[in-house]
């Protein structure tokens, strides 16, 4: 019901370098995907290949599904040749991070990005954001693939990196104001209470998928839920150390504020 759209970062200071980055990338490998399907089949993270360490080049049929049924279904799941067996199959871990089921799916993810990963990223610094934004992403899909170790649908998006993200921001941005679509109308609420409403989604999703997780595909909750819990528990122990913002203007203000 409340569909972001953005948040008040008038008080930041400067471009967010990575943020754009990995919104232009994700775009870039989108292209990719759309000029030759194969690199979606071979360069997606499938459970069963990361589990197993083979590279799947063949056709795998959906379990539980029978071809002969008059009722005519895709039979086969389509793999392609990716990067290779163990060590190499790993790679589409990273690789799928970036790669996207089709056009919703990246313009969302791109999206809730451009929001909320500009703030996240002048509070951890540049080079930190990056390497906060991947090992976000890698902890959502060792939970998928936990949850699914022999399953055969790909597991791919931005989303659990991005999950991540918002973990952070609900950390370090309660407050912070984000306009939204509430019934064709533009509102502004906190923070908490845009991030707590698709916290609480997918909680409640990813718990229904856990019973189904070797036949799961469509939306992959275990990976956003993996996500965003790295990224609150990475905020929460940064916090706790002492984190200190970038010196921009947020940060000043912040400070003017507390002498108040």
């Amino acid at each position: 019901m409340l569909f972001p759209i953005s948040d008040d970062d008038r008080l930041l200071d400067g471009p967010a370098w990575a943020t754009i980055l990995l919104i232009v990338a994700n775009v870039l490998v989108f292209g990719l995907q759309l000029a030759d399907p194969a690199v979606t089949y071979g360069w997606s993270a499938v459970p069963e290949e990361i589990t197993s360490g083979r590279d799947l080049a063949n056709d795998r049929p959906i379990p539980g599904v029978d071809p002969a049924a008059e009722v005519r279904t895709p039979a086969d799941i389509p793999q392609r040749p990716g990067p290779g067996p163990a060590p190499w199959i790993y790679l589409t871990v990273l690789s799928s991070m970036f790669m996207h089921g089709g056009y919703a799916h990246i313009a969302g993810n791109v999206l809730y990005l451009w929001i909320f990963g500009d703030n996240v990223e002048h509070r951890f610094g540049t080079g930190p954001f990056l390497l906060f934004y991947l090992a976000s992403g890698v902890a959502a899909t060792a939970l998928q693939v936990a949850l699914g170790p022999h399953g055969l649908v790909p597991t791919l998006g931005a989303s659990g990196a991005i999950s991540g993200v918002l973990g952070a921001y609900l950390v370090l941005f309660p407050t912070n104001r984000v306009y939204a679509l509430f019934f064709f109308r533009v509102v502004s609420v906190p923070a908490v209470v845009v991030l707590g409403l698709w916290v609480a989604f997918q909680f409640v999703n990813g718990y229904g998928a856990i019973a189904s997780a070797e036949q799961m595909g469509g939306v992959a909750y275990g990976a956003h839920v993996g996500g965003f819990v790295t990224g609150v528990v990475i905020a929460l122990v940064l916090r706790a150390r002492g984190l200190r913002e970038q010196p921009n203007a947020l940060a000043r203000a912040e400070a003017v504020g507390r002498r108040r």
